[in-house]
């Protein structure tokens, strides 16, 4: 999913240095290109493949010519890569939605085009039954990735039963909630597993209160019709590249890492 609109990424904050190219990607809000040695949705497609998949759908959208560009003049050589239009940023949801054609009737995984996620993640998630969430250990989160402490709670939390299985995603949840206070919390980074299913449901998802169309409200739904969702536990980081003042932490730590996709 690389359609969102960087609303963060786009604020100044604070003395941060960026080079003249990633600057111009900051100010059009523009994450999943940001250049961090190569542009991080080549790292993202790079860690696709190694973990063993072998077709990708970009999720653009119409003003996104440049990306279209950048893979023509960049062809993949390990994936099949297409692309999916979305054509307004209406939220996660929406994007699975516009994906739907490209997809077609195969299980699919599904991840955020601004972040980098382990190889080893990807592969647990998508080996898992669909549908099937990657529920992170906030502390591997922390020390192992970019996640300051204080972001883990900005992200959604996950209740998940002894049976391992998904109860509920509860997001920003205020520091008296149950979820927020639990001494085994579980983080979801929008790293899923979904069966094409998933596709008859989105069209009844409604706008969340922050005026989005989620694709956690789309899995609550799978799950009131009595589908069990697994949830995949992960006890590693990633790269979360959400405002300017992660771009050079992002490319200090993806400096070494191969890029072929």
């Amino acid at each position: 999913m690389a359609r969102g609109l960087g609303s963060r990424m786009r604020r100044q904050s604070g003395p941060v240095r960026l080079d003249a190219s990633q600057a111009a990607a900051a100010a059009a809000g523009h994450k999943a290109m940001m250049p961090v040695g190569r542009p991080l949705l080549e790292h993202l497609l790079t860690a696709v493949a190694d973990a063993g998949l072998t077709e990708a759908v970009l999720v653009i959208g119409p003003e996104h010519s440049d990306i279209r560009a950048h893979f023509a003049a960049h062809p993949a050589r390990r994936l099949v890569i297409t692309f999916a239009e979305q054509a307004e940023p209406l939220g996660t949801a929406d994007a699975v939605a516009a994906a739907r054609r490209a997809c077609g009737k195969e299980p699919f995984v599904v991840l955020n085009g601004d972040t980098w996620y382990p190889p080893e993640a990807i592969a647990a998630v998508a080996a898992a039954p669909a549908p099937a969430l990657g529920v992170f250990d906030p502390e591997a989160l922390v020390m192992l990735g970019n996640v300051p402490r204080e972001r883990v709670l900005a992200f959604a939390l996950c209740d998940v039963g002894d049976d391992g299985a998904l109860r509920d995603i509860v997001e920003k949840p205020p520091a008296d909630h149950p979820l927020a206070r639990a001494a085994a919390q579980r983080v979801s980074m929008n790293l899923w597993h979904l069966p094409p299913a998933v596709f008859e449901v989105l069209p009844r998802v409604e706008p969340s209160p922050r005026g989005e169309l989620e694709l956690l409200d789309a899995v609550r739904l799978l799950m009131a019709d009595g589908v069990r969702v697994t949830a995949v536990p992960l006890a590693t980081g990633l790269l979360d590249l959400s405002t300017r003042a992660d771009v050079a932490t992002v490319a200090a730590r993806l400096a070494a890492r191969r890029v072929a996709w």
